[in-house]
């Protein structure tokens, strides 16, 4: 699906519909020592190097996240396109 790279939005801060640049949301590296990635690791560890885990299933297709920036303020909100996609673009 293919996504224009500005759109006119409305923004909190200025209260007033501006241009919005846009952008795919894309989460940032994972910390080694987050008390989860920790709890994974420790589970994951077994008797004789062997350890059994259950097998998580991905969806294949995800909802993606983006960014809409004010072109004027630069205040920046989070939305979800309410639809899964199978190829995200944000258009030339």
């Amino acid at each position: 699906m293919k996504v224009p790279k500005e759109t006119n939005d409305y923004c909190k801060k200025c209260n007033k519909h501006t241009l919005h640049k846009m952008k795919v949301w894309k989460s940032g590296r994972a910390r080694g020592l987050a008390r989860g990635q920790r709890r994974n690791v420790e589970k994951k560890k077994g008797i004789k190097g062997k350890y059994q885990f259950t097998a998580t299933v991905r969806k294949q297709t995800k909802k993606a996240t983006f960014i809409a920036e004010c072109s004027e303020c630069k205040a920046k909100h989070y939305f979800v396109i309410p639809k899964r996609m199978k190829k995200i673009e944000v258009a030339n």
